[in-house]
C-alpha cells in the first residue's frame, strides 16, 4: 500500500500544510531522521545499550551510528529492521551481517560492543521512506530491530528507538510571543485601571486571567506522567515557562550549589549525556512490556536519585514533571528550586515595577508634565494597591508552587528544600483561604445590611484594591465561587505532583475534576458578564476535552497506535487553533483599552451596579459628588469614611494615613453613626415616590447602642427599606438592583 494513499498520509499531508515552516533549529532545513535512545522490547532479551546515536541522512543516504552495547548473543545472526510511524509498519527489511560486511557482527560474540562508523544506503531503500517524514514536525515513529539466530531461527534480542526529523511545534518563539501578550494585557488592566477605566480593566484582567490559567492547564497536561504522542508533548512544553520551568544558566548553579550546600546529592543527568542513554516516556501501545523487559537491565528511575557505578549498563526513563525538566536542559534535581527562584524573580520585578512607576508619576507631576489628578488614587493609595497585587501574584503562583512542593516531599532533594516547600505551600494556602473567608465575611456583612454584596466588596477602594482580585472577575452574588476555582486548582495540582507513578490515575483524576468544574461553570455562570462566562466556559470545555485526550493516551483502551497517533495530532490542532483565537482576542481587548477615548463603553454595565458603588479616593468636591457620597453612605475625605474591615484583620489595616476601625462600637460609631455631611440636606426628601410626592430612602448606618439601622428620616409616603418590609412591588431596592434580588 502507497502511504501517500492512506488515510494516514492525507492526515499527516494536511497537518504538514498547516505549518510547513516549523524546524528545529529556525533556518536548518537539511533533512534527517535521528535517534538518541534504545530500548529493548521484548523480555529476556540479549542485547542492551548504554549509548546510542544514529542519524540518517537522505540526501547522501548516509547512515551514522556511535553504538556502546552489551551482548550475550553469540554466533551468525540476521537483523530484521521494522519502522512504524503512528502505529502503521511503513518499512520492513532483512539484512545479513555477514553479506552487508559488518565487522564483528559476523558472527556475533558475548560481550561489549562498540559500533561506531557509517555506511551508505542503497536508493531503493531510500526512495522507499516517505518524503513527509523529514517535515511533519515531531514525528511519532520508532525503528525496530529483531537479531536472530540463524541456528534457530528464533529471535535472540530486540531494541528499538524512538525517531526525530529534527521538526517540533516546541518553539521558543511561542513561548515567548504567548508571555509576552500575557504580560503586556495585565500591564493594559493596570494602566486601564489607574486612569478610572474601572469596568475595561476588570474585563481586561479577568480575561487575561482566565488566559494564564488556560496556559497553566495545558503545561499541567505535559506534567502528568501518561506516555504522551510527541507531538503533545511537544506542544505543551511550550507553556512550562508558566510554571516556572525555565532554564537559565546562572540559576542552575544557584539551585545545584543550594542543594549541595543543603546536603542533597545533585544529578547529572545532563551532564552525562555522552555516557548513558536517556529516553524520554512517550506514546507506545506495549507500555507494559517494554517496562517488563528493562528488568533485565540495571534501570536507574532516580528515585533515590543515585549514579549508577557501570556506565555500560546505565539507562534512564523520564517521565512526567522529568520529562519536562529534561525538555528544558534542566538537571532533575534543580526543577523544584528553578520554578521557585523564577517566581521569586518575578515578584521582585513586579515590586520593583510598582514603586518605580510610582516616583516616575510623582516626579512628572512636580516637573508639570502630567496632570495632578492623572493616576492619583494610585499615588494616594499606592502601598495598598502594591498588597493587592502581592496577593494577585500569590494566586497567579498558586497552581506553579503546589505542583512544585507537594512533588518536592516525594522527591526529598535535601531537607533545606522540603522545609523551603512546606512553608511556602502552606503559607499560600493558608493566605488564600484567609482572603476568601475575608470577602465571604464582608460580603455576607454587605447583604446583611444592605441586601446587596455588592455594596461593601465594592465601595470601600482599600478592600477592593486588596481583596478585589478574588472577586471582580465574578458577579456580585457569585462572591464566594474563589472556593471552587481554589479547591479546583488545588486538586488539579495534587494529583500532578503526588500521581507521578501512575500516569492513568492522573488521567482518570483529571476526567473527573474537569467534567465536575465545567458543569458547575455552565450551570452557575458565575463570571461577571455574557461575554466573560463564554470565555472561561469555552476554556473549561477545552480542559474537559483534553482530560478525554490523556484518558485516550494512558493507552487502557487497547486501541491501534493509528488513533492515538492521529488523536495527539488533533489535541495539537484543536489547541493551537484555540489558543491563537484566545490570544487575538486578548490583543484587541488591550488594544482597544490603550487606543480609545472611552473604553468602558465597550462593555455593557454590570447588573451587579457595581459601578455605582465603585468610588474615587480624589476629593469631591461639586455638590453632585457630595449627593452621592451621601447616598453610598460615605463621609468626607475619600477613602477615611469607606473602610469596612474586620477587627481582627491582621492584615487588613491600611497603608495610607486614615485611623484604623477601633475593635469597639464607639469607635464604629464614628464611622457609621453619624449621617455623612453634605451640602445636601438629608432631611428633605429627594426622590419621587409613586404618588408624585418626594421621597429618600438612605443606607443603614451603626447605632452604638442598637447595632445597625437608619437615621430617623421618617416620611409617611414612602418609608426606608431597612425599616419596612413593605416595599413596592416591582420596585427593586436601590441596593438590590441588579445584585439578583429583584
Amino acid at each position: 500500500m502507497r502511504p501517500s494513499r492512506s488515510p494516514l498520509g492525507f492526515l499527516i499531508a494536511l497537518f504538514a500544510a498547516l505549518i510547513p515552516t516549523i524546524q528545529a533549529s529556525g533556518i536548518n532545513s537539511e533533512r534527517v531522521i535521528s535517534s538518541s535512545s534504545l530500548s529493548t522490547c521484548m523480555s529476556n532479551s540479549n542485547f542492551s545499550a548504554s549509548l546510542f546515536n544514529v542519524a540518517f541522512t537522505p540526501d547522501n543516504r548516509t547512515l551514522t551510528f556511535n553504538v556502546v552495547g552489551v551482548t550475550t548473543v553469540t554466533g551468525n545472526v540476521t537483523i530484521d529492521l521494522v519502522v512504524s510511524a503512528y502505529g502503521l509498519s511503513i518499512f520492513k527489511k532483512t539484512l545479513d551481517p555477514c553479506e552487508e560486511g559488518w565487522a564483528g557482527l559476523c558472527p556475533m560474540n558475548e560481550g561489549q560492543i562498540d559500533l561506531d562508523s557509517n555506511i551508505v544506503l542503497p536508493a531503493d531503500s531510500v526512495s522507499q521512506i516517505p518524503g513527509i517524514a523529514y517535515t511533519v514536525p515531531d514525528l511519532d515513529a520508532k525503528v525496530q530491530v529483531y537479531v536472530n539466530s540463524t541456528d534457530t531461527g528464533r529471535a535472540t534480542a530486540c531494541v528499538q528507538a524512538e525517531l526525530t526529523n529534527g521538526k517540533t511545534v516546541d518553539q521558543k518563539a511561542v513561548s515567548w510571543t504567548v508571555a509576552v501578550i500575557a504580560g503586556l494585557a495585565l500591564f493594559t488592566s493596570a494602566i486601564t485601571s489607574g486612569l478610572g477605566h474601572s469596568s475595561t480593566a476588570a474585563h481586561v484582567a479577568a480575561n487575561t486571567l482566565a488566559l494564564f490559567g488556560y496556559f497553566q492547564a495545558q503545561s499541567l497536561v505535559g506534567m502528568t506522567a501518561v506516555p504522551l504522542p510527541p507531538i503533545v508533548a511537544s506542544w505543551t512544553q511550550n507553556f512550562q515557562w508558566s510554571m516556572g520551568i525555565i532554564r537559565v544558566g546562572f540559576i542552575q548553579d544557584i539551585a545545584t550549589w543550594y542543594q549541595r550546600s543543603t546536603g542533597g546529592t545533585p544529578s547529572t543527568v545532563m551532564s552525562e549525556l555522552s555516557t548513558e542513554s536517556i529516553e524520554v516516556q512517550k506514546r507506545s501501545v506495549h507500555v507494559a512490556e517494554r517496562l517488563l523487559a528493562r528488568g533485565a537491565m540495571k534501570l536507574h528511575q532516580l528515585l533515590p536519585r543515585a549514579e549508577a557505578t557501570d556506565a555500560s549498563t546505565k539507562t534512564v526513563i523520564l517521565r512526567g514533571i522529568e520529562r519536562v525538566g529534561f525538555r528544558s536542559k534542566i538537571e532533575l534535581t534543580n526543577i523544584f528550586l528553578t520554578g521557585y527562584i523564577f517566581l521569586l524573580i518575578f515578584v521582585v520585578f513586579v515590586v520593583l515595577g510598582v514603586v518605580i512607576f510610582k516616583f516616575i508619576c510623582e516626579g512628572l507631576v512636580k516637573m508639570g508634565k502630567m496632570k495632578g489628578d492623572k493616576f492619583q488614587d494610585f499615588r494616594n493609595g499606592w502601598t495598598t494597591v502594591l498588597k493587592g497585587i502581592l496577593f494577585r501574584l500569590v494566586l497567579i503562583g498558586f497552581p506553579q508552587m503546589v505542583v512544585l512542593c507537594f512533588w518536592e516531599f516525594t522527591k526529598r532533594d535535601s531537607a533545606a528544600e522540603v522545609v523551603l516547600a512546606v512553608f511556602t505551600v502552606f503559607t499560600m494556602i493558608g493566605i488564600l483561604a484567609w482572603a476568601s473567608s475575608k470577602v465571604i465575611r464582608l460580603a455576607r456583612r454587605s447583604v446583611s445590611m444592605h441586601k446587596n454584596p455588592a455594596y461593601i466588596l465594592y465601595s470601600d477602594p482599600v478592600s477592593l484594591n486588596k481583596w478585589g482580585f478574588l472577586y471582580v472577575q465574578f458577579k456580585a452574588t457569585a462572591y464566594y465561587f474563589i472556593v471552587p476555582v481554589l479547591g479546583y486548582l488545588l486538586l488539579k495540582g495534587m494529583f500532578v505532583a503526588l500521581g507521578q507513578g501512575s500516569g492513568t490515575l492522573q488521567a482518570i483524576a483529571f476526567l473527573i475534576i474537569e467534567a465536575v468544574f465545567f458543569i458547575i461553570v455552565c450551570v452557575l455562570t458565575p463570571y461577571m458578564d455574557k461575554k466573560t462566562n463564554a470565555f472561561n466556559i469555552a476554556i473549561c470545555f477545552f480542559n474537559f476535552l483534553n482530560s478525554i485526550f490523556l484518558l485516550f493516551f494512558t493507552g487502557i483502551f487497547s486501541l491501534p497506535g493509528l488513533v492515538n497517533g492521529v488523536m495527539g495530532i488533533l489535541f495539537f490542532v484543536f489547541n493551537a487553533i484555540f489558543s491563537l483565537g484566545l490570544l487575538i482576542s486578548i490583543l484587541v481587548a488591550s488594544a482597544f483599552a490603550i487606543f480609545s477615548k472611552n473604553p468602558d463603553t465597550r462593555y455593557q454595565p454590570m447588573r451587579d451596579d457595581r459601578g455605582s458603588f465603585i468610588k474615587s479616593q480624589t476629593q469631591l468636591n461639586t455638590e453632585l459628588d457630595a449627593l452621592g457620597a451621601t447616598a453610598r453612605g460615605e463621609g468626607k475625605g475619600g477613602w477615611k469614611g469607606a473602610r469596612i474591615e474586620d477587627d481582627e484583620d491582621g492584615w487588613s489595616g491600611s497603608s495610607t494615613s486614615e485611623p484604623r476601625v477601633g475593635g469597639n462600637s464607639s469607635s464604629m460609631a464614628g464611622r457609621y453613626g453619624e449621617i455623612p455631611r453634605s451640602p445636601h440636606d438629608p432631611s428633605i426628601s429627594s426622590f419621587p415616590a409613586n404618588d408624585g410626592l418626594p421621597r429618600h430612602n438612605p443606607p443603614m448606618y451603626l447605632d452604638e447602642k442598637h447595632g445597625f439601622s437608619t437615621p430617623d428620616v421618617r416620611s409617611h409616603h414612602s418609608p426606608s427599606p431597612a425599616r419596612s418590609p413593605q416595599q413596592p412591588t416591582g420596585r427593586a431596592s436601590p441596593w438590590q438592583r441588579g445584585a439578583g434580588y429583584e
